[in-house]
This record gives structure tokens, C-alpha cells and sequence, in this order.
């Protein structure tokens, strides 16, 4: 039996390689990772993932896209002319994660051979059923460490590793300029990444359809623009209502737009 932790780069993943290899040790035990571009994937997130596995002396397997290294999330959806495929699923999420993922476990790891883990915490009943449903529908049976384990590891630096330093900014290690992700995320874009805004302003162009439900990027970018003249801080640490009551405050202008708008996370999982 394969124990495939879906080695993600983000902290939660760490930790969950580091609680499987405690209860099964390190033979059978799989770190699956999908390598993205460098433009959008920091390296002090490849960084983390590559001393996480040394520590746990395991190699980390790839399962990436033909194309990583030279595109990137707006690159994969250009070419698709696309944002989103069949009922809604993010093309970028499937191209770049989704599809080689399966296409790995087909080849690797047949259904009845395998144990899938996440890093889903106890606080995220909602996505563990709905991951759990679409695996079992696989074939395969899933775990969650950080939400149904007794832990034995709360923080990579208990064993000398610290965090990747986009957590400064970001609530996870995903790409930044997330095509799934709401307003907030893009504000920080638009303060941190103004590279990475410009190539989204131009992909949207390109697909003509919004990246965020409801305006275009260049709709956003008075707004925006105010609000860090207005000493707005570039975060997704504050909740979504807390952070945009603190910009209607700044701006004394109304926000329930933008709340409604961010109420759904992103939900890249793979």
C-alpha cells in the first residue's frame, strides 16, 4: 500500500508528510508535488518543499504539467481561451494539478493500492467530504492527519524548517495571482505583483471574460490605487468582512459588494 501525501509546498502539507512518515515510516510513503512556473510560485516555497523532504529523507515525486517551467497559470488559460471548463472547474487548477495528478495515480498508484492524504484541518468538514466523495467515487481511500490525528507536529520550525516567507502576505502557498481567488487576494497583487496584474489585465483581455465575478481588473484598479494611498495593508491574514470594513472605513464608502464577492475561498487542493 502507497501512502501518497499530496505535497503541496504549503505548511499544512509539511506537516502531514511529517505525521505520515511518523505512523508508517518512509518506505512506501510518496511526497506527490506539481512543480509551477517560478514567476508565480516562489522559490522560498520550492525551498520549504525541499528541506521538508530532506528532513524526512524522501525524495519529492513530480507530477507537472508537460509545460510548467515556462507557463504559468495565465499561459495554461490563453491557450485554452478559458478560464473555467464544463460546470465551472478552473482550467488552470485542472490543467496544471488536477490532470497530472491523475494521470500519475493511473500509472503509479492503481485504485485498492494507495492511501491519499491532505492537509485539511478540523475546521474544513466541507472540503474533506467533498474530497473524500470524489476519491472514493475513484476508487480511493483518503486521509486527513491534521483534522482526525492525534498531532505530533504543529509547526515545521519543531523541526528546523521555517515556513515559506509568502505567508507574510498570503494565507497559503498557492500561485499568486490565483485565478480562483476573490478581491482581496488581488489587491495584494496589485500592490506586491504589479508584473503579474498587468499579464492578468491582459489575459482577461485576450479571453474577454473576468478573472473575478462581476468586474474586470482594470474596474478594480481606482478603487485599488485609493486604497493603498490610503494605507490600506496588502493581506488575506484579516477575515474578508474584517478587511474590507477596515477599507470602507479608510475610504468612508460602501463595501457590501466586495464582501458578498469574497465570502467563497480559493480551493486549490492537488
Amino acid at each position: 500500500m502507497k501512502h501518497v501525501v499530496c505535497y503541496s509546498g504549503g505548511h499544512s502539507s509539511a506537516l502531514v508528510a511529517a505525521e505520515v512518515v511518523r505512523r508508517v515510516g518512509t518506505a512506501q510513503v510518496v511526497l506527490l508535488n506539481h512543480d509551477i512556473h517560478p514567476a508565480v510560485e516562489h522559490e522560498d516555497i520550492k525551498r520549504f518543499k525541499r528541506e521538508v523532504a530532506t528532513y524526512l529523507g524522501l525524495p519529492i515525486t513530480y507530477a507537472s504539467h508537460a509545460q510548467w517551467d515556462t507557463m504559468d497559470q495565465f499561459d495554461v488559460v490563453r491557450a485554452a481561451q478559458a478560464f473555467k471548463v464544463g460546470t465551472g472547474t478552473a482550467l488552470c487548477s485542472h490543467r496544471l494539478k488536477t490532470q497530472p495528478f491523475e494521470e500519475w495515480l493511473k500509472g503509479n498508484a492503481p485504485p485498492g493500492e494507495a492511501v491519499i492524504y491532505y492537509g485539511f484541518d478540523a475546521q474544513e468538514t466541507a472540503r474533506i467530504q467533498r474530497r473524500s466523495s470524489i476519491l472514493a467515487q475513484m476508487g480511493y481511500r483518503s486521509e486527513y492527519p491534521l483534522a482526525h490525528w492525534e498531532r505530533t507536529i504543529h509547526s515545521t520550525r519543531e523541526i528546523g524548517v521555517e515556513p515559506p516567507m509568502t505567508y507574510a502576505q498570503f494565507k497559503h502557498a498557492n500561485c499568486v495571482g490565483c485565478l480562483k481567488a476573490g478581491r482581496q487576494h488581488w489587491y495584494v497583487v496589485y500592490c506586491t505583483r504589479p508584473d503579474l496584474w498587468e499579464k492578468a489585465k491582459a489575459t482577461e483581455e485576450v479571453i474577454g471574460y473576468s478573472i473575478i465575478k462581476g468586474a474586470y481588473l482594470d474596474e478594480l484598479e481606482e478603487k485599488f490605487s485609493l486604497m493603498r494611498r490610503a494605507g490600506v495593508e496588502p493581506t488575506e491574514h484579516l477575515h474578508a468582512n474584517t478587511f474590507w470594513a477596515q477599507v470602507g472605513e479608510r475610504l468612508r464608502a460602501p463595501v457590501e459588494e466586495e464582501m458578498k464577492a469574497d465570502a467563497k475561498p480559493c480551493e486549490c487542493v492537488t
